[in-house]
């Protein structure tokens, strides 16, 4: 079911850290097409893609509040209650990252500080598809809530009669969510970025979707709209040892699995009867999966790796920088020094990724795609700007504008120098 490597070197490592390529040259054809056609003709291209793909006509886009309040009996009781525990935990890990930074003074009469200040207009891409992904509301609107965004601006795309599944209008309700849109895929990301007569404009986009969202993420991000990351199929590697329990190691991949068809499964340990033990407990659960079918593509396509070590485990982990990383040990607390490149790390038998996905507090809007190496996922930093601030007083500058001067003519630049020769010149009166 999944391929499996015995021990390969590690000049192997590179190729076996590979996604599966795409077909980018006609997804970026399509893409640049409905953006210079949405730049264009605003709601009517939208009105255009709308029935094109999602195959309804709306008389509007944005969700009205008749509609918020018709779906809240629509959602029991028992999901209402779980999304609030859920709200309840995110909220209180993202409230802690907003600690405020100490000033500094760096130098006698030189103060510095940052502070941090939200982003005025957010854009929520919230996918629909196979799925109504209304944890992703969450993990974005909680921390554009908290974070003291003024306007927030939601997009979503509707079903083929029109309308949002009642648990994402419920979650935004549940927000204090106003502005939402029945709008999806690359037309709802060039909306976001350029406006139009029904949704306006934002400075930074922020959610995943399919590869056509992620391209029109790509490229609306060259003309200076903020993203949050570069994002692709959603993907998690487990590193397992003789401690772990093949049934949760099968189930955690079997989670992931379920994502889409190209979504990412890996597995590595140091033990070829691991890996059997993990596969014969994938054939007992996979049949009892609803979505066994995407499921099943997706393991085609993914790898069970043996290493000689723990410490090869984590160094070819460290090399495919896993949007979700699985530590299935007894002793996981013992290796997070070895895990340099990460979205989200889960450790221990207990510790599944479906807690991060939706309840345990941290984000899930992760890193893929290897970009773990270098970006971090979503949090509190995502929509604020640190702006920083210094202030000199005269002492500062009689201190410190010696220095100053000389670094300025060393550079050749001369009214960098004189900006502060002249603030000397006036406190020898």
């Amino acid at each position: 079911m999944m391929k499996t490597y015995n021990y390969p070197n590690p000049d192997q490592w590179s190729s076996l850290c590979e996604r599966p390529s795409q077909e980018l040259e006609e997804i970026d054809r399509i893409v640049s097409e409905v953006i210079q056609k949405v730049q264009k003709e605003g709601d009517k291209a939208l009105e255009y893609y709308t029935k094109k793909w999602e195959g309804c006509s709306l008389a509007t886009f944005e969700v009205t509040q008749v509609e918020m309040e018709e779906a809240l009996p629509k959602v029991n009781e028992s999901l209402k209650k779980a999304i609030q525990i859920a709200k309840s935990n995110i909220e209180k890990f993202h409230k802690s990252q907003l600690a405020r930074e100490p000033k500094i003074e760096t130098s006698t009469g030189v103060t510095c500080w940052r502070n941090a200040v939200p982003i005025e207009k957010v854009g929520l891409y919230i996918p629909g598809g196979t799925a109504p992904l209304f944890s992703t509301l969450l993990m974005l609107g909680i921390p554009a809530k908290v974070a003291g965004c003024s306007e927030i601006v939601v997009c979503t795309p509707p079903g083929k009669d029109g309308s949002i599944d009642p648990v994402i209008l419920y979650t935004a309700k549940l927000l204090g969510i106003e502005k939402l849109f029945k709008i999806g895929g690359a037309q709802a990301i060039a909306a976001l970025a350029y406006g139009t007569e029904s949704i306006p404009a934002v400075f930074k986009i922020f959610g995943p979707g399919n590869q056509y969202v992620t391209k029109a993420k790509q490229k609306v991000q060259e003309i200076g709209v903020a993203i949050d990351m570069h994002a692709g199929p959603s993907e998690v590697l487990v590193i397992a040892d003789e401690s772990c329990n093949p049934g949760f190691v099968a189930a955690d991949l079997l989670s992931q699995a379920e994502h889409g068809i190209d979504s990412q499964v890996v597995l590595v340990t140091t033990q070829e009867k691991i890996i059997e033990k993990v596969q014969a407990e994938i054939e007992l659960q996979l049949p009892q999966l609803p979505r066994k079918a995407i499921a099943q593509k997706a393991l085609e396509k993914s790898i069970a790796i043996v290493l000689p070590d723990m410490d090869s485990c984590f160094k070819f982990s460290n090399e495919y920088a896993p949007e979700h990383l699985i530590v299935a040990s007894e002793k996981a607390t013992n290796y997070t020094s070895l895990i340099s490149n990460a979205g989200s790390v889960f450790l221990g038998n207990y510790s599944c990724e479906s807690a991060g996905d939706y309840a345990s507090g941290t984000n899930h809007t992760l890193p893929t795609n290897g970009f773990a190496k270098s970006y971090s996922g979503v949090s509190m930093d995502s929509f604020c700007k640190k702006i920083t601030f210094q202030q000199l007083t005269a002492a500062g500058i009689q201190n410190l504008g010696p220095t100053i001067e000389i670094l300025a003519e060393a550079e050749g630049l001369q009214a960098h120098k004189n900006a502060v020769t002249l603030r000397l010149k006036s406190l020898q009166k």
